[in-house]
């Protein structure tokens, strides 16, 4: 499960680069016809519009996926380029869905919880929760044949 972005961090660094060169050209030519501050100004410009690429492109690669394999569920979740993996055993692990804010799924077992569908839509999260409970069944019928 991935965020929705329409533009990859490399398209986003292209299209700030042509930002910058069509800007500077501007402030050159107005420079030129001696308007001085422009210049000064469109710095302070693209340095914002910089900043908040920036901050796009951190959370552009957010995600969670889900892995069940050889008896454990494993959920890894990325945000931010921060990286975090919890296991659990098929057979002590829990499945819930919170209803409070923002619905998410609440992945329980002994060593800790985690919630998942911060990028699912809200409508589809019981049918991800069902999916998740579906192989969790399967995979300890499996295991016990």
């Amino acid at each position: 499960m991935r965020r929705n972005c329409s533009v990859t961090p490399r398209q986003l660094l292209g299209l700030y680069s042509s930002l910058c060169l069509a800007t500077l050209v501007v402030s050159i030519w107005c420079w030129v016809l001696g308007a001085k501050l422009v210049i000064g100004f469109a710095g302070i410009e693209l340095l914002a519009v910089g900043l908040a690429f920036l901050v796009y492109a951190r959370h552009a690669t957010d995600g969670e996926t889900v892995t069940l394999r050889q008896g454990r569920l494993i959920v890894e979740q990325e945000c931010a380029g921060r990286r975090e993996r919890t296991e659990f055993g098929c057979a002590q692990v829990s499945i819930e869905q919170c209803t409070r804010q923002r619905p998410l799924i609440k992945v329980s077992g002994p060593n800790g919880q985690v919630k998942l569908g911060r990028y699912v839509k809200p409508e589809l999260l019981p049918l991800l929760a069902g999916e998740i409970r579906g192989a969790l069944r399967e995979s300890n019928q499996f295991g016990r044949s």
